[in-house]
């Protein structure tokens, strides 16, 4: 099989990892591992429930700006809503693979074709498109200032908000072989943070897309280029005491955002990701374990396995609980102090593979079959 074949077979069965069967790194049951019965779980309740098109092959994640949601279906349906109400929906009538990136004035998804099209927030009107020459399947990030579009390619573009122009474009080597991912970049004030194949994280310039540093999150090893693959296929976190990623066959990192320099690693694989507090790192490793890492020095807290095997996803840290989903459409609540499974709540029956997002106190779900659900923990 030739390399870019089999880059495709993985990603594919990455992407739908919450079942084993379909994922070669995997081993077990084609059935996802049997949930336990809780004792006195922590309420989780569905607050809103919205029905959009599926996601189909693509991994589509919704956004929030100012508690208003937004979110896009691969046949081309964007909406607005808000408390559970569509405000509107616009028909793009071409097929979206990357989104949605949001702000308060923009909505902004990508096409396979490599078109990127904006769209007034408040009233859903299409305000420009533009090509970028290349397939899109991250989510645009989105500011007043710029919009950074990642290309399937891992070339990074700055666009002009105001009509799409281009404004710089960063291009970096990549391995030959590397994993297809709908993780696109961080957009901090100061930086744009991106996470590439070959276990690189880069601070790049919002103003002329220079690189500002560039840190090791995995060093390839082996004697295949299979085995060689440690690419970065999660978005990378950024907290008031350290920036981190995680690779893929390879490990956690967490740096010094002022200057790139590495405080800490710990060997763990992931392709699902990581978020962060004041003092843990929380990780969902490849087998689908929870992980809680000192924020200091990547330390072990805790590690709750009971959800290995059920394609969890990237954990989202909420309050006094960490928040993951999985493929059977279970949102699940972990505590944060020692990992312990205190709630559940089904948002609905596919798997859920898109990021968890925050929005006016709720939890946002959306599932590959289409369900846009907020949920509550009280």
């Amino acid at each position: 099989m030739k390399a870019r074949q089999l880059a495709l077979v993985i990603a594919a069965a990455l992407n739908l990892g919450a079942c084993s069967s379909l994922n070669p790194f995997a081993s077990g049951d084609s059935k996802n591992k049997a949930l336990m019965p809780l004792i006195n779980p922590v309420a989780i309740t569905e607050t809103w429930n919205v029905r959009l098109g599926n996601a189909g092959v693509f991994v589509l994640q919704p956004a929030q700006v100012n508690g208003a949601v937004f979110a896009a279906d691969s046949e081309g349906d964007v909406v607005r809503v808000e408390s559970g109400r569509t405000v509107w929906k616009t028909r793009l009538k071409t097929t979206v693979s990357g989104g949605v990136g949001a702000s308060a004035d923009l909505v902004v998804v990508g096409t396979p074709k490599g078109e990127v099209i904006a769209l007034d927030a408040a009233s859903g009107e299409i305000k420009w498109r533009v090509a970028i020459s290349a397939e899109v399947l991250a989510p645009p990030a989105v500011s007043d200032g710029i919009i950074v579009v990642r290309a399937a390619d891992s070339r990074l573009f700055g666009l002009d908000p105001a009509d799409g122009k281009r404004r710089w474009m960063y291009q970096r080597a990549t391995p030959s072989l590397s994993l297809r991912s709908a993780a696109g970049v961080v957009l901090d004030r100061n930086a744009i943070l991106a996470g590439f194949p070959g276990g690189k994280l880069a601070a790049i310039s919002p103003a002329s897309g220079s690189l500002m540093w560039e840190g090791t999150v995995a060093v390839p090893r082996g004697a295949t280029e299979l085995e060689r693959m440690a690419d970065i296929t999660s978005l990378p976190v950024v907290g008031s005491r350290a920036t981190c990623a995680v690779a893929y066959q390879g490990r956690v990192a967490c740096f010094d955002m002022s200057n790139g320099s590495t405080l800490w690693t710990r060997d763990l694989s992931s392709s699902r990701g990581l978020d962060l507090d004041e003092k843990h790192v929380f990780v969902t490793d490849d087998k689908g374990a929870v992980h809680a890492l000192d924020i200091s020095s990547g330390a072990s807290a805790w590690k709750q396995d009971l959800l290995a095997g059920r394609g969890t996803g990237r954990p989202l840290a909420s309050g006094e609980h960490v928040v993951v989903g999985d493929s059977d459409g279970y949102v699940h609540l972990l505590r944060k102090d020692d990992g312990s499974l205190v709630g559940r709540q089904r948002a609905a029956s596919s798997p859920i593979l898109a990021d968890l997002q925050r929005a006016a106190g709720d939890i946002i779900v959306q599932t590959r079959d289409g369900n846009i659900a907020a949920v509550n923990v009280k």
